[in-house]
């Protein structure tokens, strides 16, 4: 095999509100705290069980932070494409900690809120670069702006366009 993949895929809800910090040169990480459930019935006893895993989800790409800090609260529902990534810290007391977290950043970070509470809609916003990598809204929204230019409302669904969507010709050749 000629090369690897390292790629996320997490449906789950908030168990908390986007937790945003700016940097000093302006940048911004959103955190997350996303619940996945699994439910069984177990075969002895015919009791329905459930275990929730918890995940740890960073965002630096900008726009997708802005749209996740805008309309994600605790309890929305989300579809996240992103690639694990393991930190090494340490605590209080010198000893070295490592921590998995699922990462949003660059071309490949996908964002879209399934549930459409929250209204809003639309494309996140960001650059422009033609990777796409945008949000996508949950349900029909009101008309609002996000502050990149994007106005909410729509259908929402699907992954955000990029450059490529401005090249596409009207003119249909059947």
């Amino acid at each position: 095999m000629a090369g690897s993949v390292n790629k996320v895929i997490i449906v789950g809800n908030l168990g908390a509100d986007p937790e945003v910090r700016t940097f000093s040169n302006g940048g911004k990480v959103c955190n997350l705290r996303v619940a996945t459930s699994e439910n069984w019935k177990d075969r002895n006893t015919g009791e329905r069980k459930e275990k929730t895993e918890w995940h740890s989800v960073a965002i630096f790409s900008e726009g997708l932070a802005g749209v996740a800090e805008r309309y994600l609260r605790k309890g929305s529902k989300v579809y996240l494409e992103g690639k694990l990534q393991t930190r090494k810290w340490q605590d209080q007391s010198g000893n070295d900690r490592y921590s998995t977290e699922v990462v949003l950043q660059g071309p490949g970070a996908v964002m879209t809120m399934l549930d459409g509470r929250q209204g809003g809609g639309g494309q996140g916003g960001g650059s422009n670069d033609g990777w796409g990598g945008g949000a996508s809204g949950g349900g029909q929204g009101g008309g609002s702006n996000d502050g990149w230019g994007n106005t909410g409302g729509g259908s929402g669904g699907g992954q955000g366009g990029g450059a490529f969507d401005n090249d596409l010709d009207d003119d249909v050749p059947f």
